[in-house]
């Protein structure tokens, strides 16, 4: 097994390298049915030479590198480690380029998203959700044996959820040397899971701490949901009271660092301040899982980037993140005047945090694609249509490319089996498989 502070090795790759893709899958070139993310390099296809049908999605790989490269910079210089969230883009080639960059596990939402990372070699898991249903919790307890077993972390708010791990536990007990690692959730007043008072989590800590086959890891939140950064910092100082009396308690097996762990979604900052500021005498993980800095965005985590900039006491990196993602679709009709309709809708990128936003154009023979000039905005999605508004002097005809910002990167992965990494001429240089 890893040493607890020990980051993930490299993932297993070779079969998913090898995976063909089928001919019907959205975004593949008509006609290379079979092909597999290996062999797609030595296609020389390029999204600007129209080699690929449009809509597709693809990441700039020059900006991908730099934002896990940043990201790494950044939680190193502040005592922090990462957990990146696997179900911002469920694609087991970035669980690796993540892990490259030093990422301490990889985090799920659902005992599906487990199953992948296990399929590929993810050897830490952090599963941020109370797993519930009998199917669900006998296969994690699976995962912790064999030659495939996985270090895995889970969430209990109440004295049910621990129960039914102990259940599980007690019906096909783990290694000694592998447990089922359990973290308390606390949660807020009118949010999602979690207890609501610490009276409410110690009782937990308790629990699990008691029950054969779990060990109890630390204290975890969700601060995502939350409205202000005033609301995060009172969410994350509850968990570390309940953290400091749970270390009280002698809870936390003397041999184990106690783990600390947040989203770190838009508050990723004022998370780690927090957490940076609470001192124990044991050894302290304090884990942030932010997924979406990886191709972050061109919207909402644009603006809180924005305000950390401006807003934050810890240390920086040069650089920062910037926005790799992008669909791009065609200019399908200009039927009247100040309007077009381009070849993309709801089926192909995520509008749950706004809706897309036009940033760059391209026709052949131009040398580059081009900023796209003001006042041109989508104001609407259908489907498969996006409804665009022009400018008089909009330079957009029938047949040119267009190329779409997002916002929140989880709703437009989960669109996508296919997504091609690109150079920054375009040039494809890979294809991620992802696993909704």
């Amino acid at each position: 097994m890893l040493a607890a502070d020990a980051p993930l090795p490299r993932l297993r790759l070779g079969a998913l390298q090898a995976l063909p893709f089928d001919g019907l899958t959205k975004g593949l070139p008509f006609g290379a049915g079979g092909i597999t993310p290996a062999q797609v390099a030595a296609r020389g296809w390029n999204l600007l030479a129209g080699d690929l049908p449009l809509p597709a999605a693809v990441i700039r790989e020059d900006i991908l590198r730099a934002n896990s490269r940043w990201m790494a910079a950044f939680t190193a210089a502040n005592g922090l480690r990462i957990a990146p969230h696997g179900k911002t883009t469920m694609a087991p080639g970035l669980f690796d380029l993540q892990a490259a960059d030093g990422a301490w596990a990889i985090t799920a939402a659902t005992a599906q998203q487990v199953a992948v990372c296990r399929r590929f070699g993810v050897a830490r898991v952090l599963l941020a959700n109370q797993p519930v249903g009998r199917e669900t919790v006998e296969f994690l307890v699976s995962c912790l044996s064999g030659a495939d077993r996985i270090e895995l972390y889970c969430l209990a708010d109440s004295a049910e959820g621990v129960a039914a791990l102990a259940t599980a536990t007690a019906a096909a007990p783990p290694p000694a040397d592998n447990p089922l690692r359990v973290l308390v959730e606390v949660g807020v007043a009118g949010g999602r899971t979690g207890a609501r008072d610490h009276d409410a989590a110690l009782a937990v800590a308790r629990a699990v701490a008691a029950a054969p086959g779990l060990e109890l890891a630390g204290v975890e939140c969700f601060e995502g949901i939350l409205p202000d950064a005033a609301a995060v910092e009172r969410l994350v100082d509850a968990v570390v009271a309940i953290a400091r009396a749970v270390d009280a308690e002698g809870l936390v097996a003397a041999d184990r660092p106690l783990v600390l762990t947040a989203g770190g979604t838009a508050f990723f900052d004022r998370v780690g301040e927090r957490f940076g500021a609470a001192r124990f005498d044991r050894p302290v993980l304090r884990i942030l899982r932010s997924g979406c800095y990886l191709t972050h965005d061109t919207m909402g985590y644009a603006r809180a980037f924005a305000r950390i900039r401006a807003e934050t006491t810890l240390t920086l990196p040069e650089g920062g993140l910037e926005a790799a993602l992008e669909v791009w679709a065609l200019v399908q009709s200009r039927p009247e005047p100040g309007r077009a309709i381009l070849t993309m809708g709801k089926r192909d990128i995520g509008f749950d945090a706004g809706l897309p936003r036009p940033v760059r154009w391209f026709r052949p023979g131009m040398p580059g694609p081009a900023p796209m000039p003001e006042g041109h905005e989508v104001v609407a999605l259908n489907d498969q249509h996006a409804h665009m508004t022009l400018p008089d002097d909009s330079p957009l005809a029938f047949g040119d490319m267009v190329a779409f910002g997002i916002g929140h990167p989880c709703t437009t992965f989960d669109r996508w089996q296919l997504i091609w990494l690109v150079d920054s001429r375009y040039g494809v240089t890979n294809a991620l498989r992802t696993f909704f």
